[in-house]
């Protein structure tokens, strides 16, 4: 007997317990908060057999041209029925020929690279109680609303897309520091509540010093409580983050579908937002 039909609709609001549960249901940390969070300036759908939601993602637009896929879900009773795939067609033919990105899993990373995404690197996900570091004085200070668009900007130059909704939706939710010099700013980080307690992410800066000061200032200020920072492989900064507490607690593969976005020199990405919004 053929197993039942996929429907693919849109995400509602209504579903969001539904999706929260399945995050559970494959071990993810995602708290329902964190769900309405990402929705609230994503698109995604569902994929739902017999009038039963087993199947999730989301993708957000950054800018005229790129993207980002995440929260590629599907139920563990419900796996190896092609539902993945569909889900991720899904989000592909509504981007168009924009420039995607997303983090998979080493499970998923055959069927992304059979849908034309390439390999980019590793993205190191540490995690843990922070530890204090004893770090040299530098010039941060906490985000300011008049800082928005600087920030903004800055962040394009380090990962080569306008994420503007995400960055407004950061400063909304969370609090950011910003490194200056000259008075101008060079870097800034932001910590919010997600998951199983903080979020360090995203993370620029001119160099690793100033990322680890930008980290270091969150791993103060949280001494003692569970922090996470997903940082790429290449940052040269997972060592230290483990020496401060955040231990490697798993791995991803970064991936792109079309152009790679253009990075500027002068700021480099040393944290991601999380894995599914890059």
């Amino acid at each position: 007997m053929p197993p039942p039909a996929i429907v693919l609709r849109p995400v509602a609001t209504a579903d969001l317990d539904t999706c929260h549960a399945l995050s559970v249901a494959v071990g993810w940390a995602h708290r329902l908060a964190d769900w309405r969070w990402v929705t609230g300036f994503g698109r995604g759908v569902v994929a739902a057999m017999e009038g039963e939601i087993v199947g999730t993602t989301l993708w957000w637009l950054y800018g005229e041209t790129a993207s980002s896929i995440g929260m590629v879900i599907v139920r563990p009773d419900r796996q190896g029925l092609g539902i993945g795939r569909r889900l991720v067609e899904a989000a592909l033919a509504d981007l168009g020929d924009r420039t995607a990105v997303l983090v998979a899993t080493d499970a998923g990373q055959p069927l992304y690279a059979r849908l034309g995404f390439a390999d980019t690197g590793r993205v190191l996900q540490q995690q843990g109680v922070a530890q204090a570091p004893d770090l040299p004085p530098a010039s941060l200070r906490p985000l300011r609303s008049a800082d928005l668009e600087a920030v903004i900007a800055l962040d394009h130059a380090a990962k080569g897309m306008r994420r503007a909704a995400a960055i407004a939706a950061l400063a909304a939710a969370g609090d950011g520091m910003v490194l200056t010099e000259g008075g101008g700013i060079t870097g800034f980080a932001f910590c919010r509540e997600a998951g199983l307690g903080r979020v360090i992410g995203p993370v620029v800066a001119p160099d690793a010093a100033g990322a680890r000061a930008l980290i270091g200032h969150w791993l103060v200020r949280h001494a003692g409580t569970a922090l996470r920072v997903d940082t790429p492989a290449d940052s040269t900064i997972g060592d230290w983050l483990a020496a401060h507490g955040l231990a490697l607690a798993g791995t991803g593969i970064a991936m792109t579908r079309g152009r790679r976005p253009p990075v500027a020199a002068g700021a480099r990405s040393f944290a991601l937002i999380n894995q599914g919004l890059g």
